[in-house]
């Protein structure tokens, strides 16, 4: 939503049509990167309290089940993509890699939530090329960055829920590769975030309402840094459900900026 809105024309309300396509294929990916990951997850999910009643784990369904609703999750995926144009279905298909392997890099790597931002956050480039057929470096990679360093601010407090058992079955997080820093690693990552949309948003000639509201999502994320409770799964939970404030912020100026530059 943000990468098809900052493609629309000034003055001009993005295409209803793309954003419609564009909410059905990220509900469709998401979920599918889901099931991928509950079924090469399975094991390990039975020994974490957060997830051994997920329903591979906990038996309600078997892997076959799940390989068939994946098929037919990427079946519907598919159809999506096929009403874009030739150089977004490229873009789109190559995401693919990402989400696939997205779900065995904690077991290599301190660094999961990375991998995580460069896979959720593929639609900067690929909403912008759905509009434009190409891609312009200066904007989307702006973009494309501050959703990798989001995703590291609010998947980080995430992880957080999960440490203890973390331990115990032997994968890796940042939460456990910040432990007691976790606040500056992600104060950081926030600022990131924030100097990235700035950037995006001057590289785009957006109006100056974007900018309002870009202060705006910045107290909201500031807000999460500062009181979230690392030590209690609830409020984890709560600020990391928090961001879909943050989202529609930044969505919000983006869509204001349009219109108004």
């Amino acid at each position: 939503m943000w990468s098809i809105s900052l493609a629309a024309e000034p003055g001009i309300l993005p295409d209803f049509k793309t954003m419609a396509l564009f909410g059905c294929g990220a509900l469709l990916l998401r979920g599918a990167g889901c099931t991928v990951n509950d079924l090469l997850d399975r094991d390990i999910d039975t020994k974490v309290e957060r997830t051994k009643l997920r329903p591979v784990a906990s038996g309600l369904l078997t892997p076959f089940h799940g390989l068939c609703f994946l098929g037919f999750q990427l079946f519907l995926g598919l159809g999506i993509l096929l009403q874009l144009n030739n150089y977004s279905r490229v873009l789109g298909a190559s995401s693919l890699l990402l989400v696939f392997s997205y779900p065995l890099m904690k077991r290599f790597t301190f660094w999961p939530q990375a991998y995580l931002g460069l896979t959720f956050n593929w639609g900067a480039l690929l909403g912008w090329s759905a509009v434009k057929g190409s891609l312009d470096p200066a904007v989307v990679l702006p973009l494309y960055a501050s959703g990798v360093f989001w995703t590291l601010v609010y998947d980080t407090i995430y992880a957080h829920q999960d440490k203890e058992d973390d331990l115990k079955v032997g994968v890796k997080s940042t939460a456990l590769r910040f432990g007691d820093s976790t606040k500056e690693w992600i104060t950081g990552f926030g600022t990131a975030c924030i100097s990235s949309l700035a950037l995006c948003g001057f590289n785009a000639d957006i109006g100056w309402s974007y900018y309002a509201f870009l202060a705006a999502a910045s107290g909201q994320l500031a807000w999460q840094i500062w009181t979230v409770d690392l030590s209690c799964r609830a409020d984890c939970n709560r600020k990391f459900v928090s961001n879909k404030w943050f989202g529609a912020i930044v969505f919000s100026g983006i869509l204001f900026g349009r219109l108004l530059s």
